[in-house]
């Protein structure tokens, strides 16, 4: 059966909650302006919307999965209290360079890779080519544009698109808010406050629907982890 469902996939720290540096304790939560409006108006347009993060702190020994687990729970309710229902949470805990055995290895679900979305696309049914990503880092924009995902960068300061591949072929946001106003005004056919100016409809991967298929397949089998309502 053809995926059918749309989805918005969220980068956590720095696109959602402000970055504090390997945060596990739900009273860090800090919400960033403009967060919840555009939420609202994603979920309102029938997207899915799906938390994709990084969170090496585990590997690193800084935390474990269960303190990630628990501070996605508080987000969930955090947002459900105004709202907005978040359809699955979705983090890689693992490093190369960590510190902690189990986890210290080159995977396939740590962002720039894409198997954590191609991992929630098959389980929620997601059109890809339909579909976006929101994120602050080029890594971000390179799990998206891998998977097959039109993408967004939201120039917030700290990190610079430095990747001319992905630059000519991501859309650059001031904050969230113009974030999901990009993808709405697609949605109509108004695109033109967007960078860069040729916007590219349909992003396709170099891997082909096959491999991406297969990756996923292989995160379905243990790779990565996943927190569903």
């Amino acid at each position: 059966m053809r995926p059918i469902a749309r989805a918005v996939f969220l980068d956590r720290d720095g696109t959602l909650i402000r970055d504090k540096k390997y945060a596990y304790r739900p009273e860090e939560i800090e919400l960033l302006d403009g967060v919840l409006a555009g939420l609202r108006t994603l979920q309102q347009a029938d997207f899915r919307l799906l938390v994709i993060t990084n969170q090496s702190g585990v590997a690193r020994g800084l935390f474990e999965e269960e303190d990630v687990r628990a501070m996605h729970r508080y987000l969930r309710e955090l947002l459900l209290h105004d709202g907005v229902g978040i359809s699955g949470f979705y983090y890689c805990p693992h490093h190369p360079d960590g510190c902690v055995p189990a986890y210290a290895f080159r995977c396939q679900c740590r962002k720039p890779e894409p198997g954590l979305i191609l991992r929630a696309s098959l389980e929620h049914g997601i059109s890809l080519p339909d579909s976006w990503l929101i994120g602050d880092f080029v890594t971000d924009a390179r799990a998206g544009l891998a998977a097959g995902c039109n993408t967004i960068l939201i120039n917030n300061g700290p990190y610079a698109i430095d990747d001319p591949a992905v630059g000519s072929l991501t859309m650059v946001a001031r904050d969230f808010t113009h974030a999901a106003k990009i993808i709405l005004d697609h949605e109509i056919g108004e695109d033109d406050d967007v960078q860069p100016s040729r916007y590219r409809a349909k992003v396709h991967s170099a891997a082909g629907t096959g491999s991406r298929r297969f990756l996923a397949g292989q995160l379905l089998r243990g790779h990565g982890r996943a927190a569903k309502p």
